[in-house]
């Protein structure tokens, strides 16, 4: 597939927006305890996940192009297991969060993605990581953060009983190609056809029409005391995607 360079100031103002969306709809939040279009995931669960995230993020882009992540995508895995191995991840982190109120795993969120953002641009050439031979920025992997903030902005706002729509769908789409390599396209493909939005949505696994439809299958979190975070290789450590995953 051609890849087209991420357009910097588009994508820099989309990940504002989503950090924004975030911070303005669990503001809102009527009942941290709701359920979420991600099943088995209550909202206070979203806000943790959103903050394991965050900070996962600024550590990989502190990190590149030697990060956890890199390593990770450089094993050139099937998607399936890279798939697992994130979702894994992101369980046992969200699992060892101490207790804190939902405001409080958003404010944390916060700061890590503001952090993130200030970085990005002095960085927005390096590389982040390599899969299957093929090079990805520090800017393709904002476009991951974009298509991975919208969604849980999405996730907030329905299970706040509102709806959400991002101002750049399009972007997103762009977004999941140079910055999600190794999940599903067929999807977002389908944006050229149809709506960029539900594309997306669909694409991560989510009904738009939620909750009258089946959620999500997101990974269940398990509570225990807290212990030192672990990667996917089982080692100590701190993720996403779903971003993305954002998934």
């Amino acid at each position: 597939m051609e890849r087209t360079p991420p357009d910097r100031e588009r994508v820099l103002e989309c990940y504002q927006d989503g950090v924004r969306a975030i911070r303005d709809l669990a503001a809102r939040v009527p009942d941290w305890t709701a359920p979420t279009p991600c099943a088995e995931w209550q909202v206070m669960d979203l806000a943790g996940h959103l903050r394991c995230v965050a900070e996962s993020y600024l550590e990989y882009l502190q990190d590149a192009p030697d990060s956890r992540l890199a390593k990770l995508f450089a094993q050139d895995a099937a998607s399936a297991v890279l798939i697992r191995q994130q979702a894994r991840q992101n369980a046992a982190e969200l699992a060892v969060l101490p207790p804190e109120p939902g405001e409080g795993r958003i404010t944390a969120f916060t700061v890590s993605a503001g952090a993130y953002a200030d970085l990005m641009p002095d960085m927005w050439d390096r590389t982040h990581l390599v899969y299957r031979g093929t090079k990805y920025t520090v800017g393709d992997h904002a476009g991951a953060a974009c298509v991975e903030w919208h969604l849980h902005a999405w996730d907030l706002a329905r299970a706040s009983g509102v709806d959400y729509r991002p101002e750049d769908p399009e972007l997103l789409v762009s977004a999941w190609h140079w910055g999600v390599p190794h999940l599903p396209l067929a999807a977002v493909r389908e944006a050229e056809r149809g709506d960029a939005w539900e594309a997306v949505l669909r694409a991560s696994g989510r009904s738009p029409g939620w909750p009258d439809q089946e959620p999500a299958a997101c990974p269940q979190p398990r509570r225990r005391t807290r212990q030192p975070r672990r990667s996917p290789d089982g080692a100590p450590s701190s993720e996403s995607s779903r971003a993305a995953s954002s998934r």
